[in-house]
């Protein structure tokens, strides 16, 4: 299986060069710098996950789109043959299990969280929407000052046009599912 950044560098190149977009006016549309932009095309650097939110974000894309492969008519996925994306020094895993498909407005990704594990999301573009299911652990979510707690074997669902934290307080790994709509 290709290495994400790899994938990553000419997905970014492709909807870059079909747009007619030059390095400078993605830096600008991202506000990530020319330079690492042309690290990320060139696969000579493997960017945080904040990073891609900024270039999906940026290109009104959908995460995925940035890191996936042609679909076939059938994909048994095996997570523990995914390279996941890491942040956090390694404390936040996420595998993009489905990449987004415009057809289906939608994609997943399958995440831990080890103890202690704090991560930060943007905003997300307008009408955006995350569906959590949690499968171990204990999930703490904030949005707008106010915390949610998620436990094992239950869900969340929320509009995530705004600046979101997800929080692993306990003593163990939290493992969760995420659905991410796109209106």
């Amino acid at each position: 299986m290709e290495q994400i950044h790899i994938k990553l560098g000419r997905n970014l190149k492709a909807i870059r060069q079909t747009r007619g977009l030059s390095l400078d006016k993605v830096a600008e549309m991202t506000a990530v710098s020319k330079a690492m932009l042309g690290q990320i095309e060139r696969g000579e650097t493997s960017p945080t996950i904040s990073i891609i939110w900024k270039i999906a974000n940026g290109l009104r894309l959908s995460f995925t789109t940035l890191i996936e492969e042609p679909p076939s008519e059938v994909a048994v996925i095996v997570r523990d043959e995914m390279e996941p994306m890491l942040e956090s020094d390694g404390h936040y895993r996420v595998y993009p299990m489905f990449p987004f498909d415009p057809t289906k407005k939608f994609e997943v990704y399958s995440v831990e969280m080890d103890a202690g594990c704090v991560h930060e999301s943007e905003a997300h573009s307008p009408g955006v929407e995350e569906y959590i299911l949690v499968s171990s652990g204990s999930l703490i979510i904030e949005i707008q000052s106010t915390s949610y707690t998620v436990d094992t074997g239950n869900a969340v669902r929320y509009v995530a046009d705004q600046p979101h934290l997800y929080r692993n307080t306990g003593d163990d790994i939290v493992r969760y599912d995420v659905i991410i709509y796109y209106p």
